[in-house]
């Protein structure tokens, strides 16, 4: 073979392999402004600084490689931030926020890492017209567990041409005593077409907390069930939620408990939760509104509710500035507080005004 020629098949598999397509992206959301809280016992008739007030403060890098027969392998790591102080959020995990691995193809995509529940999913991103931030989020009072599971084994199916898509997830216990252990699992099945996008979400966390691995005699699992939608009417865009939250640990709950001796500390081990709200695009000003009612089914009838109503503007696609009001009505001992998409807040109103970069 001419060595011309026997150059040119030695360089043939690399060629190949150059011509792989990927992408790597570093992105990322900034978010500060001043938070203004009443209504405790004590130490929260404050004004301060905070961060990650409409979107939690983050910074991530992701990428994808094309595999060949329209496979791809993904990742995304992904920092929060508390950018009032430069400190780590998520207790100070490293990549608190997402860190997972997975495959997409014609079949759909599989994760595994640190990833959100599919229930929190649903309601941020289909039933909360603020979107789990500023002091109106929905998470103040719809009950989700808890934002991300560790241990994460995701799936979520192709969009069908109907518009239907499904997930589900399975998060590993990793308990030396019995697999059942914290574990958790869940689906959602989905649609969104023509302005009009609806989630059915289940999950079940088991809390199974005898640290000899015994099983408890009463369940303690968590149980949280969430119907969301969103319709667009083109004026404005109308949501509505309804959920149920069953079992120890299926409501988000501040344990510290700011409101002293008029409040109990246990949180609601069933509970009914049901939203209405709009958001009404003015231009660059966006206006939102929502209304939510927690009834307590248990023997303590701990009821509450929230009123929220808030504004953004959007100086550009990146940069926006928001303001937004809630109050939380507290009953019978309820100790729901109004927080935001970082902090979960320690009073039952708050009102906050901030600005949002992202890139």
């Amino acid at each position: 073979m001419k060595p011309a020629l026997y150059t040119l098949a030695l360089l043939a598999p690399l060629t190949a392999v150059a011509q792989t397509s990927s992408s790597t992206e570093v992105y990322g959301v900034l978010d500060a402004g001043v938070v203004a809280e009443r209504g405790c016992q004590s130490d929260c008739a404050s004004t301060r600084l905070d961060s990650g007030i409409a979107s939690g403060s983050r910074l991530g890098v992701r990428g994808r490689e094309d595999l060949g027969g329209g496979t791809a392998a993904v990742y995304t790591v992904e920092a929060g931030v508390l950018n009032d102080t430069g400190v780590s959020d998520q207790n100070g995990k490293l990549f608190g926020r997402q860190a997972f691995v997975g495959l997409d193809g014609p079949l759909g995509l599989v994760t595994l890492g640190r990833q959100y529940n599919l229930v929190y999913e649903a309601l941020t991103e289909v039933g909360d017209p603020f979107h789990g931030g500023m002091a109106g989020s929905a998470a103040n009072l719809v009950g989700y567990t808890t934002k991300r599971y560790d241990n994460t084994v995701k799936y979520q199916s192709p969009r069908s041409r109907s518009g239907l898509i499904g997930s589900v997830i399975y998060s590993f216990g990793e308990s030396p005593y019995n697999s059942k252990v914290n574990r958790a699992y869940g689906a959602t099945l989905g649609y969104e077409k023509g302005g009009i996008n609806l989630s059915i979400s289940h999950q079940r966390k088991d809390n199974l907390l005898d640290a000899t691995g015994t099983t408890p005699p009463v369940d303690q699992s968590a149980r949280n069930t969430l119907v969301a939608a969103n319709v667009d009417f083109g004026r404005f865009v109308g949501y509505a939620a309804y959920g149920h939250s069953k079992g120890d640990g299926s409501m988000q709950w501040d344990e510290t408990n700011p409101y002293g001796a008029v409040a109990q500390r246990d949180p609601s081990t069933n509970s009914h939760d049901v939203l209405v709200g709009v958001a009404v695009p003015m231009g660059a000003t966006t206006l939102l509104a929502s209304y939510i009612h927690k009834d307590d089914r248990t023997l303590a009838d701990r009821d509450a509710n929230q009123i929220a109503v808030g504004a953004s503007y959007a100086f550009s696609k990146r940069t926006s500035m928001y303001t937004s009001f809630a109050k939380i009505q507290n009953r019978n001992g309820a100790a729901y507080s109004v927080g935001n998409a970082s902090n979960r807040g320690s009073g039952d109103r708050a009102i906050n005004i901030g600005l949002k970069h992202a890139f």
